[in-house]
């Protein structure tokens, strides 16, 4: 059964492509890791993220959702990509909002380079 925001042709599933919320949001992926930027487009798993950095490793929460809500409370600890100017990832499978807090939280951890 197909909801408002799909149709299936040729046995195939389709999502109406969503508008952009440029809303910042934590991004984990199938099998790319996770991400943070802004969510500029998503189309079913296909998700377009501006300013976007991977989140390599993290410290200072417990979990993604966490980070989501309250940011990090161990910037030194974190290990947070350097920001490309757009990315498109193909398996999106959560997509957590983050608040204002943690935005401020995330866009201070330094840029880790090796």
């Amino acid at each position: 059964m197909c909801g408002e925001n799909e149709i299936v042709v040729n046995g195939a599933t389709y999502f109406r492509k969503e508008e952009s919320t440029n809303q910042y949001v934590i991004i984990r992926t199938y099998s790319a890791g996770v991400h943070f930027g802004r969510l500029e487009e998503r189309n079913g798993k296909e998700v377009k993220l501006s300013s976007a950095r991977r989140i390599w490793s993290w410290s200072g929460a417990a979990s993604l959702s966490q980070m989501a809500v309250d940011g990090v409370s161990n910037a030194s600890g974190c290990k947070f990509s350097v920001t490309v100017p757009e990315i498109i990832l193909t398996e999106a499978i959560e997509i957590i909002p983050a608040t204002s807090k943690a935005i401020k939280s995330i866009l201070g951890v330094p840029e880790w380079k090796k």
